[in-house]
């Protein structure tokens, strides 16, 4: 399984279309095994459901994200997690292994 977190800074940022990496985390037996920070391509509408999907992510946490880019994910069979407010990408990945990552309200109302 991969999972991606939008960062700032190594750390999640709020809104994932505002990220100056993502941070992509592959998970085996339960286990983080690799963590990489990737550029994204330039923020356009559609452009990082894709992207992400290409690369074999199953799962984005985040803080929040339009209903668009939700759909869009949704669609490249990706499951979304927002209202998640702070964190470094491997304590979240953790916390969601151990389904104990809360999410809360989406923190992106467009």
């Amino acid at each position: 399984m991969k999972i991606a977190i939008p960062t700032h800074g190594r750390n999640l940022t709020a809104h994932f279309g505002h990220c100056e990496s993502f941070a992509i985390v592959q998970v085996e037996d339960n286990n983080i095994q690799h963590i990489e920070f990737v550029d994204p391509p330039e923020h356009r509408p559609g452009v990082y459901p894709r992207f992400l999907a290409n690369a074999g992510v199953d799962v984005i946490i985040a803080g929040g994200m339009g209903q668009k880019a939700r759909q869009l994910f949704s669609q490249n069979g990706i499951q979304v997690v927002v209202g998640i407010s702070e964190g470094k990408p491997e304590e979240l990945v953790k916390r969601y292994l151990d389904e104990n990552l809360r999410p809360g309200e989406n923190l992106c109302d467009h």
